[in-house]
């Protein structure tokens, strides 16, 4: 389980160290962003446009990206637990899980050939999770046995596991291919006044957001350390084709944390990246393989 410093240090982080002022313009960057259309996404794609970064926007509708991308020009001259996706899947593995995994995977072979050319450590595979993944879902942050959720579970439940799954994908990646030098880094991008909670009542929202809600440009900042931070480059370089983070010498498996800094992981997630035959549970493998079933019609 999440420890108490741990929790409380990612609810009530230090100011960031990691924002605009220390990005370099960005000429000729390229840079592909999902959920860009509101919140943390939004405002990461501000950030890096502001830099002159080229940017491409993936949304839920044509008209969402659209109107982000006029906002955007314009200053620079979670859903319910029950849903399900068109495909039959629970709305937030749907979203979070599935389709990021496919999006990931059509981007592989690009990523893989543009690692060969660019310097080390640049290219970057983002994974967004949460600290939902350690203190909201279950052991091992996914039940295989339950992802059609026959045994119902809570809403947050089915937002952690969805969360857990990203960390999982994350470190998985990595071993499929930090060796060939794609960099795959998980976060947690802090708590953000953003749409996640445009469910919540009026009241609980004007308590979160004087209690633990910050603005969406901090979880942009935390994204923004991830994707071009040195010291990301660092951590990951000479690891990444067993584990993408990992304190050396100790065998901890760290992530990025809000706003840009680096945590460990909670024992049960390290044992779930690892297979069987290196002393952990093997659910990441078996997760990401789960996910290869799922996007089988979409070649």
């Amino acid at each position: 389980m999440l420890s108490i410093f741990s929790f409380l240090s990612q609810m009530y982080p230090p100011k960031p160290r990691f924002t605009e002022k220390e990005i370099p313009p960005l000429h000729g960057k390229v840079y592909i962003i999902t959920g860009a259309s509101s919140g943390i996404g939004l405002e990461l794609a501000k950030i890096l446009y502001s830099k002159h970064a080229k940017i491409y926007i993936a949304a839920r509708s044509e008209s969402k990206a659209f109107s982000a991308i006029s906002s955007i020009k314009t200053l620079f001259s979670d859903s319910t637990g029950g849903s399900k996706t068109a495909q039959g899947y629970e709305l937030q593995l749907g979203t979070n899980c599935i389709g990021t995994f496919l999006f990931t995977k059509l981007l592989t072979p690009l990523l893989l050939t543009t690692a060969k050319t660019s310097s080390s450590s640049s290219v970057r595979v983002i994974w967004v999770s949460s600290s939902a993944a350690e203190g909201l879902s279950p052991k091992g942050g996914v039940d295989m046995q339950n992802l059609d959720y026959k045994s119902e579970k809570a809403g947050m439940t089915k937002y952690g596991v969805s969360k857990a799954g990203n960390y999982l994908h994350a470190m998985e990646f990595g071993k499929k291919f930090g060796g060939e030098g794609v960099l795959s880094v998980p976060l947690n991008p802090g708590n953000l006044d953003s749409e996640l909670y445009r469910s919540q009542g009026g009241i609980v929202r004007w308590v979160l957001r004087r209690l633990v809600l910050y603005p969406p440009v901090f979880g942009a900042y935390t994204l923004l350390f991830a994707g071009l931070s040195g010291d990301v480059g660092k951590m990951g370089r000479g690891v990444g084709s067993v584990f993408p983070f990992r304190a050396d010498g100790m065998g901890l498996m760290i992530a990025v944390v809000p706003w840009g800094r680096f945590m460990k992981i909670c024992g049960d997630l390290v044992a779930a990246s690892k297979a069987k035959t290196e002393g952990g549970t093997g659910i990441a493998r078996s997760f990401w393989e789960w996910n290869e079933e799922r996007v089988k019609p979409y070649p």
